[in-house]
């Protein structure tokens, strides 16, 4: 089967929305010259790349910010405005510290495109250009396959505590660049400085987490049915690794798969998001001063359709693991069928946030809160639907717009803000549609509504209510800083409601009472349950979806398995001498 790469352009108003690829949530890259120019002279102040997905020659938009479709271009107006002081102060310091990447990495060499090719990255709150990337294509990830396969002998040589030490000193350096890797995240990703701080701390524990996990791969014994044999089980490293990584988490998404990949002893190429690569490279760098060899980490971005293409084909890539839209991920198990790969893939959800009477005002509203706004709303567990019982429902309405009305929006270099721009204009233009629907169909907007007065991608953080389910709003997921409130009556009605969705990512329960959270969690077709919290993800819990929000799980001790093989040995004649 040929599985080709469909990108969207996602951006810019009155440029055309379609043309080739993907990778997703999410991998961006270049269209051609023709429409890059008439992009930049249309809407100078804004490169919002294009939104890619894999897909055969599909003609609609069905990416993560999954779903971005392809609306209007909105009349709202935009400030045009150049890059911040401390956004400028940022990148020169970053750039004189040696973070500040701008080549891709193959076999240990920062290396250009082949052709020269290159690509812009720009500040989504400014629109300006941080820097150009190269645009990669088929050569060089053929390249880096290469690299990582002749890499991968070695590397799963070394004894477990040997990777386990890289592993800790790449963990020791990301720390001690902690600071700049946060302020790279926030200049490329938008995200509120603080908010990207914590992404560094969430990311790198991924990597500290492998490296102890790395003198942990245990096989077993297994007592035989006969007195002349011993039966053995081994767990050895998959081999080669194609990891294709969003934007929304530049830093956390790499280091989830690469960590765990690089202990059990296998090597990487990884594919980052043409929107957030320079966190990649840095990262990718960090790695090579931690004395992790050559050829072990590699790193490639540009033309997606030929790179997806590239892992795809290759018999020496072992595995694919993917965070992305569900529609990308099909078209990954498609392609990967041909060589009989290995995926992993953490898809989308639609998240429920169940609110029920006997819950605590105040925990119910500060833990939606976290599960809905975090990172503007761009996260695949964010609350798509909150539903809460009728006994509460006004109460929770009013406590919740308060404070959601605080939330501070603007660059997020600036002291204060909680609330970043939208990754880029198809964003916006994706999260209006998805309210004008609502309203169409009888909602009611108690809180924004609108894009924010500070133009560019911004958007006013917004609590919509009498949402209903054939609704946009319930039935896909926004991915933007939009809240939906739900009504419900009963316990079973709720579980209906929430488990009504092709997707199970991630879902959220407030109640005081326990048998109840026991019942619920259970009923809840979900890989991920928060009872009374709206922040559940670390690395020492797996992380993964049921039904179409993916296979596989990321983090703990079960996502070192995702990277392992298992070997069964019969060792016979053990009774003769």
């Amino acid at each position: 089967m040929e599985i080709s790469f469909l990108t969207l352009t996602a951006a810019r108003p009155r440029v055309a929305q379609l043309t080739l690829r993907e990778t997703e949530r999410e991998g961006i890259v270049g269209e051609g010259e023709k429409l890059r120019k008439k992009a930049n002279r249309e809407m100078r102040m804004l490169k919002a790349a294009p939104i890619s997905i894999m897909a055969g020659r599909l003609t609609n938009l069905i990416s993560r910010p999954k779903s971005f479709v392809s609306a209007r271009a909105s009349s709202a107006p935009h400030i045009t405005r150049q890059m911040s002081t401390e956004a400028q102060s940022v990148a020169s310091r970053l750039s004189s510290s040696g973070l500040l990447r701008s080549q891709g990495l193959i076999g240990g060499k920062w290396v250009d495109a082949y052709d020269k090719k290159t690509i812009k990255v720009y500040n989504p709150a400014t629109g300006e250009v941080i820097t150009d990337i190269p645009c990669m294509g088929g050569r060089e990830t053929n390249d880096a396959i290469s690299s990582a396969f002749d890499a991968f002998n070695p590397w799963r040589k070394l004894t477990a505590t040997e990777r386990s030490r890289f592993l800790r000193k790449w963990y020791d350096l990301l720390i001690a660049h902690k600071e700049e890797l946060g302020q790279l995240i926030t200049l490329e990703q938008g995200k509120p400085l603080k908010e990207a701080l914590g992404e560094v701390s969430y990311g790198a524990g991924f990597i500290e987490f492998s490296a102890e996990e790395a003198k942990r791969v245990y096989g077993d014994i297994i007592p035989s049915t006969l007195a002349d044999r011993r039966l053995f089980v081994l767990k050895q490293p998959v081999g080669v690794v194609g990891a294709i990584t969003p934007w929304n988490f530049p830093l956390a998404m790499i280091t989830r798969k690469v960590g765990p990949a690089l202990a059990c002893g296998c090597t990487v190429v990884i594919k980052p998001s043409e929107l957030t690569p320079l966190t990649a490279l840095a990262a990718a760098e960090l790695a090579l001063q931690a004395g992790i060899p050559p050829g072990v980490v590699n790193v490639v971005m540009g033309n997606a359709p030929e790179i997806g293409d590239s892992l795809l084909a290759s018999t020496q890539v072992r595995k694919i693991t993917f965070t992305g839209s569900t529609a990308v991920g099909k078209k990954l198990m498609a392609g990967a069928a041909g060589t009989v790969k290995r995926v992993s893939l953490e898809l989308g959800g639609n998240a429920p946030c169940i609110i029920f009477d006997d819950a605590d005002l105040d925990v119910a509203v500060k833990g939606t809160l976290a599960a809905k706004f975090r990172n503007s709303g761009q996260t695949c567990v964010c609350a798509n639907r909150v539903i809460v019982q009728e006994g509460i429902y006004e109460k929770f309405a009013n406590a919740f717009s308060n404070a959601v009305e605080n939330l501070l929006v603007g660059d997020g270099f600036t002291e204060g803000v909680v609330q970043g721009p939208l990754i880029n204009e198809a964003a916006v233009q994706k999260v209006e549609s998805f309210v004008e629907d609502a309203i169409s169909k009888g909602a009611k907007v108690l809180l924004g509504g609108k894009r924010h007065g500070l133009g560019m991608t911004f958007y006013e953080p917004t609590v919509i209510a009498d949402v209903k389910s054939g609704m946009l709003l319930s039935r896909e997921e926004v991915f933007g800083p939009v809240a939906p409130l739900l009504r419900f009556k009963t316990e079973e009605e709720a579980i209906h409601i929430a488990n009504d969705t092709n997707a199970g990512l991630a879902a959220y329960i407030f109640t005081n009472n326990m048998q109840r959270s026991w019942r619920v969690s259970e009923a809840l077709e979900y890989g991920l349950v928060g009872i009374n919290e709206g922040i559940v993800s670390t690395e020492v819990a797996p992380f993964g979806g049921v039904k179409q929000s993916g296979l596989g799980r990321e983090g703990s001790k079960y996502g070192m398995d995702e990277y392992l093989e298992m070997k069964y040995v019969c060792l016979g004649n053990m009774n003769s001498n």
